[in-house]
């Protein structure tokens, strides 16, 4: 008896011992990441606001001789190129190109900033641009030094309401030494590329607070057509928008004004409707419209001035 007892024992060890052996032969399971999707990478998609840049004008004396022509003004274009790079580079905004200034400015003091069809005015200057060269001469040797100072002034006007929203000036410097020993070395004459890097330094000073300010209200576009061929917002795959996305559209609150500033502003818009794109196109940014279907809600398609459209 004590023999079986003894035999089916060691019978249930032999068995439990295989089957240990095979659970601990599998590889355990693991979790495989798809090739190709690189999750760390991944950036929210934002979207974008349109920002209107009038041409830089040069409030200076440099370079203005009897044949100056202040609308190709070099120096004010070369600001202009350098502010839209940067602006471009933070891939923030849609930048909108507007050479004729005074017509714009003249657009936001009648109330009609909206046909500039953008959501910021940035207008710029160059109020302080000068250089100097200076030098040492030794006895076996000489130094040559270069210097560029430019000032750069830039407001931004909030189209939807006229008000400038931002206004500072910087200032930026460059410079550039040449030496020679003996009559050997560089013997450098004007580096015209210093006052494109001393606007460029002037430029860099604004930069972040220009996004910050472009960027600090919500985004928001509006309704530009709402009848039997369908509701249509400004704006399109350009600003970010996509099939599918849903926003609110918002009655604009009253205007008041304040007694002790005397200045008036507009209250808190009441959301009344949602509503989802179904497509898109256009061509440009410019052109670029998306068509929309009524979600919730309802809205005066007779009164679209009335109304703003917010994510």
């Amino acid at each position: 008896m004590k023999m079986k007892t003894l035999k089916a024992l060691i019978g249930v060890l032999l068995i439990t011992g295989c089957s240990t052996s095979i659970l601990y032969a599998q590889d355990p399971p693991r979790v495989v990441a798809q090739q190709g999707v690189d999750h760390h990478n991944i950036q929210p998609r934002g979207l974008k606001w349109k920002v209107a840049v009038g041409r830089f004008s040069n409030e200076t004396q440099y370079g203005k001789g009897i044949f100056y022509d202040r609308a190709n003004d070099p120096m004010a274009k070369q600001a202009l190129d350098i502010l839209m790079a940067k602006l471009s580079a933070s891939g923030k905004f849609i930048l909108l190109e507007r050479s004729d200034t005074d017509k714009l400015e003249a657009e936001l003091k009648s109330g009609e900033g909206q046909k500039i069809g953008a959501d910021y005015l940035i207008l710029g200057s160059i109020t302080e641009f000068g250089r100097k060269v200076t030098g040492k001469e030794g006895l076996f040797s000489s130094e040559k030094s270069q210097t560029v100072q430019a000032g750069v002034s830039i407001r931004i006007v909030d189209v939807t309401t006229g008000q400038v929203i931002y206004s500072e000036e910087a200032k930026g410097q460059a410079e550039t030494t040449s030496k020679s020993t003996l009559g050997l070395g560089g013997k450098a004459g004007y580096d015209a590329t210093l006052s494109d890097k001393a606007i460029s330094g002037a430029i860099d000073q604004l930069v972040e607070n220009i996004i910050n300010k472009c960027t600090d209200k919500p985004w928001r576009t509006y309704v530009i057509s709402a009848d039997e061929d369908g509701i249509i917002l400004a704006g399109g795959a350009a600003q970010g928008i996509r099939v599918g996305d849903t926003f609110t559209l918002y009655k604009r609150g009253k205007k008041v004004k304040n007694p002790q500033t005397g200045v008036t502003f507009e209250l808190a818009g009441k959301p009344v409707a949602q509503i989802r794109v179904g497509s898109i196109a256009g061509d440009t940014p410019d052109t670029e419209y998306s068509i929309v279907e009524l979600v919730s809600g309802t809205f005066d398609t007779k009164a679209l001035d009335n109304y703003y459209v917010q994510p």
